[in-house]
């Protein structure tokens, strides 16, 4: 049976509800976490920096990433360093590219080589892995976030491709793989048979690790039994009066 324990690979909780990043924070299998504007803004958060200062605070001893809003290469390198400046735990969410399409490698490769450590998301191709990866600083850590789900979403396995990827970045041990995005927990066990060091997941799949290991019988009667419980609290009847046909001997 699978055992989360067992597993080398880092969990990382991705979202924006402060009560619950503070929840998962107390959870040690959680060894780091993430965010971005999107899933802020479905928090309703409002002050971008006071939420991530607050954040901080309350996380100070694992690593917390959280993404510029510059879409052009000097403003995203200004605010940069701004947001590094917030804790000696943050990673710099910086995009592969800005929303024309254009490659942040010049950015990448000053803000790395200036020390700041990264955290390059929305990565979808090898070619963008090793792109970002020229570009980085051998001894400063960072993070490259490939959006596996999104991959699997398009009807592509995503195993290969991130089993390449982490064979590409064996000459940087500095460098952590990201597999973003999971659709499922098995995706867990993916991403550690492919390589990847880190796995972000929605606090709702973190809910489900304790299912790992589950016996399967057991949770085929409790899902027998929530079908029924369900169907007998909403009321729901067939009416066995009508004439219907014999089943056949």
């Amino acid at each position: 049976m699978p055992d989360i324990d067992r597993l080398r690979i880092k969990l990382f909780c991705d979202g924006a509800d402060f009560g619950s990043l503070l929840t998962w924070s107390a959870d040690p299998r959680v060894k780091g976490f993430t965010t971005n504007p999107t899933l802020m803004r479905k928090a309703h958060v409002v002050d971008y920096e006071a939420f991530a200062r607050d954040l901080l605070k309350a996380i100070p001893d694992r690593p917390v990433s959280f993404e510029v809003l510059a879409d052009d290469p000097e403003t995203m390198e200004e605010q940069a360093l701004a947001v590094s400046s917030w804790g000696a735990n943050v990673n710099i969410k910086i995009p592969v590219t800005n929303t024309w399409g254009a490659f942040t490698g010049a950015a990448l490769r000053r803000l790395s080589h200036a020390g700041v450590a990264l955290n390059v998301t929305a990565l979808f191709t090898l070619d963008q892995v090793e792109r970002v990866a020229a570009c980085l600083d051998p001894e400063t850590p960072a993070i490259i976030s490939i959006f596996a789900g999104r991959i699997a979403d398009t009807g592509i396995d995503p195993v290969p491709l991130m089993r390449q990827a982490a064979r590409m970045l064996e000459p940087l041990p500095n460098v952590e793989l990201l597999w973003a995005s999971p659709r499922e927990v098995f995706n867990i066990f993916q991403a550690e048979e492919t390589g990847c060091h880190i796995i972000t997941l929605l606090p709702e799949m973190l809910g489900k690790l304790d299912l790992i290991g589950k016996d399967l019988d057991v949770f085929s009667l409790e899902t027998v039994n929530m079908f029924y419980r369900d169907a007998c609290s909403a009321g729901y009847q067939i009416d066995t009066r009508k004439e219907a046909p014999a089943l056949s001997a």
